[in-house]
Order: C-alpha cells, then structure tokens, then sequence
C-alpha cells in the first residue's frame, strides 16, 4: 500500500517524536493515502512554520504486515471513532498502546462540527449526522518505532 507524508521538509527516514500536540489518534507518525491530501497538509505546514519547502514523502506498507501489529481500524465517522478522538484531543487519550491506529481524519472542514460535539453542544448521532456528508480522507497513525520502520521510502515529491 502506498501512504503519503506531507510536510515542510522531506522526511526519509521517520522516528517517533513525543509531542504535546493533541492529534485525532495520540502522537505518531502520520501518514494518508491520498497524495491530495498529503500535498495539501505539506503546503499548510510550510505555509505554518515560515520555513522549509513543501514535501511529500512516499512510502510502501505491506499490508500483510497489519497482523504483524497491534492495530486499531475506524472504517469511517462512528461513534467509537468520535470517542477515540475526542478522548485524544482532549489530553485525556485512552491509554491503548496499538501500533497502528487508522480511519478518517478530521481535518479544518469538520472542525466546527467537531468542536460543537467537544463543546457538548451536539450529541453524538448529531455530530455524526453532520460529518456524513463530508468526504473525510484517511489517516493512519504509526505509534511505534517498530512500526515505522516497516515503511519503506520510496521518493520525495515537492508539489
């Protein structure tokens, strides 16, 4: 399978880095699918941080590796994944210790609606409701070192 890391600079090869920032499944490396995607966040990051030159690294998977790993899989907006989210965003993450955890991003476009179920302002079939219509991209957040390194760089595009 091949995923996609956009960012300021070009990143051949990736390490876990601890962070503070509140991401959608807890620190990790994260990649997509879509080179769309990928292109889009390697702009905003460069655009962010004043430096750097958008990046897409590519990498390749094995699939047939997922079973090698501990791994959590949100097939699209459900409920556990607005849990799962709201969990990590919070600084109050579940604790798990997967590997891999992967499903839809929620990105700048499901934010407000995000922010309203975070808010307790919409319920949980509300949220959901509303996120529906959205075309949310994936995401896959590589949790382990171990993990990591069975991604291959395959090259680096500058969109």
């Amino acid at each position: 399978m091949r995923l996609y890391h956009g960012s300021n600079v070009e990143v051949r090869n990736p390490r876990l880095l601890r962070s503070d920032r509140r991401l959608d499944f807890g620190p990790g490396f994260y990649l997509t699918s879509s080179l769309e995607q990928a292109s889009r966040w390697s702009v905003l990051s460069a655009r962010r941080r004043r430096k750097g030159r958008p990046s897409v690294t590519v990498y390749e998977f094995d699939e047939l590796l997922l079973d090698e790993f501990d791994t959590l899989g949100f097939t699209g907006a459900t409920a556990d994944w607005l849990d799962y989210i709201a969990a990590n965003r919070s600084g109050e993450p579940l604790g798990d210790d997967y590997d891999i955890v992967f499903g839809p991003v929620a990105d700048d476009a499901t934010m407000p609606t995000l922010n309203g179920f975070f808010a307790g302002i919409y319920t949980t079939e509300e949220a959901l409701k509303r996120l529906l219509p959205q075309k949310l991209k994936d995401q896959y957040a590589f949790r382990t070192q171990r993990a990591i390194d069975a991604l291959t760089c395959i090259e680096v595009i500058h969109p």
